[in-house]
């Protein structure tokens, strides 16, 4: 018997070639990348500041009495209706726009129940896209959420930019964002955080925010807030919601981004909603078709129990009572690490003015680092942040806290 010749055929090479061959490498997330250098590193003093707390998850006493209560009402796992959970969304708008708010009252809030504040965001930008008159653009504040871009232009939006950050004061640049709102075209859509802006932890305050207001009802802008932080803040809830309600009292047809990630610590839950603040109840029925068509192909339905988490919290008075204390107790301590940040690099005489640690609000902070600085920090001190030298203070803790100030300090006077 002669030996078998190996089989082969001129199309073997071709099938070897995956589709996907062309596909290239994109790039890392810069939050993402900095959390996996942090994993690497065996250092026992490294911190990354891209976490809360002691870097260890945290469930809001809060949020397990009232899973403790779910469980035993043994609710079913049927498909929510598109818009979600009605109680949930009802109890949201509440908490945002505020229980004397006109067109709550009135019955012309468009509310949709969302993937947390991402799809919040997504499903506004698609609404904007395809019904906002003339939408082509939207003006972000510079710097913003990394996020908002690409969430932006996945939804055919070109992104524009506003004047915010002063890195000469480490402070808001009121002037440069007024001139560039009013610079903009008539009508245009202008997004807003509403209170703790990510990344740099600068608001206007409230004066400032009633001129914004003025000034966007000459330019007649849209505003579109995006408020992530409600409580997380301050610290209080109807505060940290005063840009929201001035704008709709004032006459604005807001629309609003919600997310329960942070002041409820529901990160993995992805608790959010969308609304629409409309001229009449039959408008509001029109907008809630169309944001039901946005969802449809998008996810179909949202998740229900983190909405009914959220949901019996807002709306029990006593679970209310305790929540809204515990959300103070986090904001109070974010503070407190403000404070003792300021205190550790005043008292280590470190080059430059610190009082933006303290004054900026919320849970981020723009340091002001450059970034080789910041790239010491990682190199030799085992301290992980973002190269533009914004931090996570929720990260910050009665023991780490010395020796951050002390690393930052020496990062700063070129000595690590």
């Amino acid at each position: 018997m002669l030996p078998l010749k190996p089989f082969s055929s001129p199309l073997l090479g071709k099938r070897l070639i995956s589709t996907w061959a062309n596909v290239k490498q994109g790039p890392p997330d810069a939050i993402l990348g900095v959390t996996e250098a942090f994993k690497r590193d065996k250092d026992p003093r490294k911190i990354n500041l891209g976490v809360d707390g002691n870097g260890k998850p945290y469930v809001l006493p809060s949020v397990q009495k009232a899973e403790d209560l779910l469980y035993h009402q043994h609710g079913d796992k049927e498909y929510l209706p598109i818009t979600g959970l009605g109680d949930f969304t009802k109890l949201a708008a509440k908490l945002a726009y505020g229980p004397s708010s006109k067109p709550l009252k009135e019955g012309r809030i468009a509310v949709t129940q969302s993937i947390s504040g991402t799809g919040a965001l997504r499903i506004g930008t698609a609404f904007f896209a395809r019904h906002y008159p003339g939408a082509k653009a939207i003006y972000l504040p510079s710097p913003t959420w990394g996020n908002h871009i690409p969430i932006a232009k996945d939804a055919g939006l070109e992104v524009k930019s506003y004047s915010y950050f002063d890195k000469e004061t480490v402070g808001l640049d009121f002037d440069g964002m007024k001139k560039d709102i009013r610079a903009a075209p008539d009508g245009s859509v202008i997004l807003l955080h509403a209170c703790a802006h990510n990344p740099t932890g600068v608001d206007p305050t409230h004066n400032q925010w009633k001129e914004l207001s003025e000034i966007m009802l000459e330019k007649k802008h849209f505003p579109f807030f995006d408020m992530a932080y409600q409580g997380f803040a301050s610290g209080d809830t109807d505060y940290d919601a005063f840009a929201v309600r001035h704008f709709v009292e004032k006459g604005h047809q807001v629309v609003l981004c919600q997310s329960f990630a942070k002041n409820m610590g529901l990160y993995s839950e992805r608790v959010g909603a969308f609304s629409v603040v409309t001229a009449s109840p039959e408008e509001k029925e029109r907008v809630d078709s169309q944001l039901k068509i946005i969802v449809r192909p998008l996810y179909s339905n949202p998740p229900i129990h983190g909405a009914r988490i959220a949901a019996c919290i807002l709306g029990s008075h006593d679970l209310n009572k305790q929540w809204l204390g515990e959300v103070k107790g986090m904001a109070d301590r974010i503070i407190s690490m403000r404070d003792a940040l300021y205190d550790g690099l005043i008292q280590r005489n470190t080059p430059g003015e610190w009082g933006h640690v303290r004054s900026q609000i919320g849970m981020f902070s723009f340091t002001g680092l450059t970034p080789a600085q910041c790239d010491a920090l990682a190199a030799k001190a085992h301290v992980y942040l973002t190269r533009d030298g914004r931090v996570s203070v929720a990260a910050l803790n009665a023991g780490n806290i010395d020796y951050f100030a002390e690393s930052v300090s020496k990062a700063v006077k070129g000595e690590l």
